[in-house]
């Protein structure tokens, strides 16, 4: 609502009010403009002039939009760590995960070399699946440039393993498709079966948690993906006593 073009075209007064309505949210759609003008010492009229900037007729618009202005960036309640692993037992273990690391163990078994790839969180993770598939004997690269050059004779003997909680994230699926092509095979962890991500995998293990954002930031659990990672790699380290 508060778009930085419109908050540099206030003047003193209307700087004011804009920071008064920020340090009184709650109150704003309850009081009247007479109420507003008398706490910002500012006149109606000026009052006015501000709703107009954020294209609102008056007083009454202003409120209604900046209601619902309200609503729609409400902090979401976060769930206890303990509920969402609890949830990735219940929806998951019950299924084919177990089966599903052993394919991939499988899979990468016979691979001469693996790559991870994942952006953000998912990147974080997948440097650490490269260094705990490393230290279990399955040397194993973490790459987070798409164009980082691979000789073609790595990448057709090769197992990717992609992370990514949306399935979606284009850098990782641009970088996917890249590699694909290029003959590597493709393993990915995503929260849902259904995604891009998955959808151009050879084998796609999912864990199915809500996923939780907090100010725009994805703040879905990554427990699951540390415990598949560790779980696949442990599963390799056995094939290979």
């Amino acid at each position: 609502m508060f778009s930085n073009d419109i908050i540099a075209s206030f003047n003193d007064l209307e700087t004011s009010i804009y920071h008064y309505i920020c340090q009184n949210k709650e109150k704003i759609p309850y009081m009247r403009i007479r109420e507003l003008a008398d706490e910002t010492h500012v006149s109606t009229a000026t009052i006015l002039r501000f709703c107009r900037k954020l294209n609102c007729e008056g007083f009454t618009e202003f409120k209604i939009k900046f209601k619902l202005y309200l609503q729609e960036n409400k902090k979401t309640s976060i769930k206890g760590s303990k509920q969402s692993i609890i949830e990735f037992f219940e929806r998951t273990l019950r299924g084919d995960l177990e089966e599903k690391i052993r394919e991939a163990a499988e899979l990468i078994n016979t691979a001469d070399n693996v790559i991870f790839i994942g952006i953000g969180s998912s990147g974080i993770l997948a440097e650490y699946g490269a260094r705990y598939f490393s230290s279990l004997g399955k040397f194993s690269l973490y790459i987070k440039d798409p164009h980082f050059p691979i000789h073609s004779s790595i990448r057709s003997s090769s197992v990717t393993i992609a992370l990514s909680v949306s399935g979606e994230t284009p850098f990782t699926v641009t970088h996917l498709n890249q590699l694909k092509q290029e003959g590597s095979k493709i393993i990915s962890i995503t929260n849902s079966r259904l995604s891009t991500i998955a959808k151009v995998s050879d084998l796609n293990i999912a864990y199915y948690v809500t996923e939780e954002t907090f100010e725009q930031s994805n703040i879905t659990t990554q427990v699951p993906v540390v415990y598949i990672l560790e779980a696949v790699a442990r599963e390799i380290h056995k094939l290979n006593p």
